[in-house]
């Protein structure tokens, strides 16, 4: 069975031919030598059709998924459920085909989807305007930090440790374009120091930025950390996990000016961690620099509903020195998934969720950190994540515990060493309605046994007979 080869040297040559130069090393020529890879692609052989489909079988059957195993890992991407109902919309060509709509107004229906997504988003966070969504989490987190240098021209932006790595890293390469410098503030009992936010505030502070609940699962006082931001007048930036806000005050409400964070958890699957959403919140006063696009409710000519697009503040369609972003695309097809997930919610569903994910939480933290071996890595309150300690020697122990979790089919979660270095032997747990008490009595089981072994392998290690043979 003959292989398939995209170009046979007759079309080579052909093309060559049409663009007038005699070689692929003539092409290339005003390429620079030294980037040039200077030798043929390391490939193997061309296969037929049918052998390169099972090799592709053979590399994607070695992928675990979160439908094959039991698991508890979050640390901002979340195993929840998706009704049906949402591809059901989201497959619509409708609204899986579009591309921007650059005569917005004739994309009724899709106008209206982003209104009521800004309208759910809005209730959601308890601030007054929400845009179409963003990238993700992390973008939108530095898109919060650049619309607070806009507003106030201050050069600082204070970030809490609490906040995701992810973002965290974001904020510090947006910050070299910004004109930014970015100040990290330490956690007290893993929530943020605020004694030392204090001493850090001065009036050149453009914003702060802290996470709620924060990345170690920790429930911050985030009215607090705002009262203090706001003597010096710098805006509070809130990263919020979207799910825990049916429990937990909204960000609104206490103070915050611009509350962003992660869609993934409201309709949307882990898809191998994305594509997603990022959902952007804040106070009326930076409705029209907030970056992205807002669609807004009218009447036509007849008196009729309809929608227009009210604001759009990326590059594409004002001059670039005004825009206040380059966002591409607002993710629309999962903001989508999103606002079809808060629907199917609604106001009672959602702090049903919440108090569920608050239950099993509470149950799965207190029966892990009875286990011999394991404690809480700290005592603060908790919604759906939850820190833990393993005395297994450090983070090298924590990785073989995952592994020994793994070989059970269980993702025990986050090994903290990745992001922390002062919780090199912390594990963080994430719960979602997915995970059953059966499935928690049985993370239990595994994890005792995987920390039980690891001990074991460790006391074997330190024996004097055991070193010496070792070293002979």
């Amino acid at each position: 069975m003959a292989g398939y080869t995209s170009v046979t040297p007759e079309d080579l040559e052909h093309m060559l031919a049409v663009i007038g130069v005699g070689s692929i090393e003539e092409l290339f020529d005003g390429i620079p030598a030294g980037v040039r890879l200077g030798r043929p692609i390391d490939l193997p052989p061309g296969e037929h059709e049918q052998a390169v489909y099972a090799e592709l079988r053979r590399l994607a059957a070695r992928n675990v998924s979160a439908e094959d195993e039991i698991t508890f890992l979050g640390a901002g991407m979340y195993d929840h459920y998706v009704p049906s109902i949402v591809d059901m919309l989201m497959s619509r060509s409708e609204f899986l085909t579009p591309y921007t709509p650059y005569q917005p107004e004739v994309s009724q229906g899709g106008l209206q989807v982003m209104f009521e997504y800004q309208t759910a988003i809005s209730e959601l966070t308890g601030l007054p305007v929400s845009n179409a969504s963003v990238y993700e989490g992390p973008s939108a987190v530095g898109a919060a930090a650049y619309m607070a240098k806009l507003a106030n021209k201050r050069p600082r932006v204070l970030v809490s440790r609490g906040v995701h790595p992810h973002s965290r890293e974001t904020l510090d390469t947006l910050a070299v374009g910004y004109g930014t410098t970015m100040q990290e503030i330490g956690l007290d009992d893993c929530v943020t120091d605020l004694a030392a936010l204090r001493e850090a505030l001065s009036d050149d502070v453009s914003a702060i930025v802290i996470q709620q609940p924060n990345f170690l699962g920790a429930v911050e006082d985030v009215a607090a950390l705002a009262a203090v931001a706001h003597e010096h007048g710098a805006l509070v930036i809130c990263a919020a996990d979207p799910l825990t806000l049916g429990v937990l005050e909204a960000p609104g409400n206490q103070g915050v000016d611009v509350c962003v964070g992660e869609g993934q958890s409201l309709g949307n699957r882990l898809d191998y961690g994305g594509p997603s959403f990022g959902f952007f919140a804040a106070t009326e006063q930076h409705l029209r620099s907030m970056p992205g696009r807002i669609a807004g409710e009218t009447t036509d000519a007849d008196g009729r509903r309809g929608f227009v697009l009210t604001l759009q503040t990326r590059e594409q369609h004002i001059r670039r020195e005004k825009a206040t972003s380059n966002i591409c695309t607002s993710q629309a097809l999962n903001a989508l998934g999103g606002v079809v997930y808060l629907s199917w919610l609604g106001r009672r569903g959602i702090v049903d969720i919440g108090e569920l994910m608050l239950q099993r939480t509470h149950y799965a933290r207190e029966t892990l950190a009875a286990l011999d071996g394991v404690s809480k890595l700290h005592d603060r309150p908790v919604v759906r994540e939850f820190a833990l300690r393993l005395d297994v020697g450090g983070a090298a122990g924590v990785a073989r515990v995952v592994e020994r979790c793994a070989a059970a089919h269980i993702n025990p979660g986050f090994a903290l060493a990745r992001s922390y270095d002062e919780y090199a032997d912390g594990l963080l747990v994430a719960i979602t309605e997915q995970r059953t008490r059966a499935d928690i009595d049985r993370f239990a089981a595994v994890l005792a046994e995987a920390v039980a072994a690891e001990r074991e392998w460790e006391r074997e290690r330190e024996r004097p007979e055991a070193t010496a043979q070792a070293a002979a």
